[in-house]
């Protein structure tokens, strides 16, 4: 979509055009899915946090800044929506034991790897909802640990224990998908992994841009 047009249903969305509306939805769909996939535990529950998404775009449109990406807006809301949905329930996922949380460091959990986005998707898919919050905001979405703890009212220990714990899942469903003749449920899977004998849990790179 061009930037002309863009700029056109945007105009259209801020009268509360239907038309415009409908087409602003379907040209982010996908981009807007994808997000909200991450966060969720399923496709249905994403479907149901990007509608929400949506009609937050369409109620507020207007704040929007035409100088800036339009991208970059709707992702934010999508990522601020995703975590307001799973924020009620949140607080019970991040009841562990934090005694040695602060002394969790990042660079501690390094090691290399490579796999498929969407193999990837799945697997952070299955981790209970902190870890897989906290992983998603610092991995994928590029937040610090400060940040993360100030979003999620938590401190920076328990963001960093929940981020190295969803790495240790991680890199378990790695391992045991690879002893089990290289499936994960039922779907073919082929990793590609050199783990450091000396890491603990893995960063995984891929076209999403995930970092260390």
């Amino acid at each position: 979509m061009g930037e002309e047009e863009l700029h056109h249903l945007i105009k259209g969305c801020v009268k509360q055009d239907r038309k415009s509306q409908k087409m602003l939805y379907k040209a982010f769909y996908g981009f807007s899915m994808a997000i909200c996939l991450r966060y969720a535990g399923d496709r249905d529950e994403a479907a149901e946090v990007m509608n929400q998404g949506f009609f937050k775009v369409f109620t507020k449109i207007e704040t929007y800044d035409s100088t800036r990406p339009f991208k970059a807006w709707l992702g934010r809301i999508m990522t601020n929506v995703s975590i307001d949905y799973y924020r009620a329930n949140l607080k019970m996922a991040y009841a562990e034991d934090l005694e040695q949380a602060e002394h969790i460091h990042d660079a501690s959990v390094a090691t290399d790897n490579n796999l498929n986005y969407n193999d990837l998707l799945a697997m952070v898919q299955r981790l209970p909802q902190g870890y897989r919050t906290v992983f998603n905001l610092f991995a994928i979405d590029g937040y610090s640990h400060e940040e993360i703890a100030d979003m999620l009212n938590i401190n920076i220990g328990t963001s960093k224990s929940n981020l190295f714990k969803a790495r240790q899942k991680l890199k378990q469903m790695i391992l045991d998908a690879d002893e089990s003749s290289n499936y994960i449920n039922g779907v073919s899977f082929t990793p590609i992994v050199a783990i450091n004998a000396a890491g603990i849990s893995p960063v995984f790179y891929n076209n999403k841009g995930i970092r260390e």
